[in-house]
């Protein structure tokens, strides 16, 4: 219930007696008391109690902790010595009664100060400058409080007003790339990088508190969701897709959601071979490729890291070139100068007719209007197949990924429904590789979840297809026998050159991506920088590489686990 203009004008008076009686700390919290007792409030605030932490048991050790934003919330893992499960448990610090209720009184106070941001003004930073503002006027107003902490009430009020609420300490976690919720009164679960699929002890057991909670996320990604509207599809700030469902509409439990994570600094290739989740060589054979404009997929299953896996190749292409990329979730990021991004548009029709649908065929269609040397498709699973392979087929080079396990399962739903393409395009496919999620055993003896491009193979024609690469999951090491390679002879014939030419230019791409492993050039921008300079000053950029390489080992420091 929001309170009325007379329930304003009386905080106001108390506020100013408020002012007055700021020496003493037990007069200021009566103060907070009383402007509680006028109902000032806010609906948000009358669902506080709407999320829980679970207890955790005696049978629960820790595994690892780390911060998340510290001093106020930290991760910890914790095992469970009876099942052998995982928790993941957010430690975040707590409001004692008397400071929540002079956070909600806070709270409402600055929903009701705030003023709408200036024109070109960055709306978050505004509003955490003036919200600092206003509790800081509060806090001198009402001096020392003897149990209140404005600081940590400054966070709630941050994480609350400008972050992700409930989830924000989830959201900061760097290894998490996935959050849902499957409905009232369940765990919150994680994907977490190292340890996978975990519940949390985190849950909104409260129905409205979830449907209030989703809403505001909608609202957050410029989205709506509602009973007429039940489903939501969007982009979260930061880049984060949200898919929710509201209430009891479509789904059984109450509303529900999941959010992807979008990094802000992708995992790039040399993070990758870093991981040996990629060879070196093959690294420089998809260099090769890309080079010379062929085309390729990256098959996978759901979580195997083909859109991850995707970016990271494509920041080989040479800078020179122009690309088009096409999603439906803007997630690539790309170190290219001339370089369109499309995204794809849901229709805003009520019905069967998709009234201003803008979908992956049309963006396909129009991006060969923008002459590009490489169109991308974040995953085709469509019609939009043909019209891709149609472009490749005019001589574009192009990569997208494909749910499937190997080359024979891709060509296969190529061309079966819906995708449609003719057995006569598949030649104008060259390569196709695969990433998958194992589990090996580390030096120590653990078992660890990896990921690891584990083939890739050369499309020839229609059934033949050649492996050039294969991961060997008992050693983990990548096997090669580029030797067989009919599209490296064929880069060789376009050049003019022999297969001698085709090693050295293996070896020499090579050094670079070790070089760049051993420098911790990791970040995108620094690895096309290096890549920019092997073209334009090919001699003086292989003999800093050289020198580097010939010099003592050092730490790489390209990452940890994948």
């Amino acid at each position: 219930m929001m309170p009325s203009l007379k329930q304003k004008s009386k905080s106001k008076e108390l506020s100013n007696s408020g002012g007055k009686e700021k020496s003493e700390g037990k007069e200021s919290t009566l103060f907070f008391e009383r402007l509680f007792e006028e109902g000032v409030t806010i609906y948000h605030m009358q669902r506080a109690g709407g999320y829980t932490f679970a207890e955790i048991g005696a049978n629960y050790g820790e595994v690892e902790r780390y911060p998340l934003n510290p001093p106020w919330a930290y991760a910890r893992i914790m095992f469970n010595k009876e099942d052998g499960t995982h928790l993941y448990v957010i430690d975040e610090v707590t409001l004692s009664p008397l400071e929540r209720k002079i956070y909600g009184i806070l709270l409402n106070i600055i929903i009701h100060e705030l003023q709408p941001p200036p024109s070109g003004v960055d709306a978050l930073q505004y509003f955490k400058e003036k919200a600092r503002e206003i509790l800081r006027k509060y806090a001198i107003r009402m001096g020392r409080t003897p149990g209140v902490s404005w600081a940590k009430m400054m966070y709630y009020i941050e994480r609350d007003v400008v972050g992700f609420g409930y989830i924000d300490p989830l959201m900061r976690d760097p290894y998490i790339e996935d959050i849902s919720c499957d409905g009232v009164g369940k765990p919150i679960y994680v994907w977490h990088r190292n340890y996978e699929s975990l519940p949390t002890n985190l849950k909104i057991d409260d129905e409205d508190a979830l449907d209030s909670f989703l809403v505001r996320l909608a609202h957050l990604a410029g989205a709506h969701i509602s009973v007429a509207f039940p489903i939501v599809d969007a982009i979260l700030p930061g880049g984060h897709r949200l898919a929710g469902t509201f209430k009891k509409e479509v789904t059984t439990k109450g509303s529900t959601f999941t959010v992807r994570k979008f990094r802000e600094d992708p995992i790039t290739l040399v993070d990758m071979i870093g991981w040996n989740n990629i060879s070196p060589d093959i690294a420089a054979y998809l260099w090769m490729m890309l080079e010379h404009k062929m085309t390729g997929l990256i098959l996978g299953v759901t979580g195997s890291g083909k859109t991850t896996a995707l970016n990271a190749i494509a920041s080989l292409i040479r800078p020179s070139m122009k690309v088009v990329t096409i999603e439906d979730t803007p997630e690539l990021r790309l170190p290219l100068e001339n370089w369109v991004q499309l995204v794809t548009r849901q229709s805003y029709g009520i019905g069967a007719e998709k009234i201003g649908e803008v979908n992956l065929f049309d963006l396909i269609r129009v991006s060969l209007r923008y002459r590009p040397d490489y169109i991308i498709v974040g995953e085709v699973r469509g019609e939009e197949a043909y019209a891709l392979m149609q472009a490749v087929a005019t001589g574009h080079g192009g990569l997208t990924t494909l749910h499937a396990e190997n080359v024979v399962q891709a060509v296969n739903r190529l061309t079966s429904e819906p995708m449609n393409t003719p057995k006569s395009f598949i030649p104008f496919l060259n390569f196709a590789l695969v990433t998958k999620r194992h589990m090996i055993i580390a030096p120590d003896g653990s078992f660890q979840i990896v990921r690891r491009v584990t083939n890739l193979w050369e499309i020839i024609e229609y059934g033949d297809y050649v492996e050039v690469f294969r991961w060997d999951p008992g050693k983990d090491v990548h096997m090669s026998d580029v030797s067989k390679s009919t599209m490296l002879k064929k880069v060789a014939e376009m050049r003019g050159k022999d297969w001698a030419w085709v090693e050295e230019e293996l070896l020499r791409r090579k050094q670079v991506l070790l070089y760049l492993k051993k420098e911790n050039k990791r970040f995108y921008l620094d690895i096309a920088k290096v890549i920019r300079m092997y073209y334009q000053k090919p001699e003086e950029t292989m003999r800093e590489v050289r020198e580097k390489l010939s010099s003592e080992p050092q730490e790489s420091g390209a990452g940890g686990q994948a």
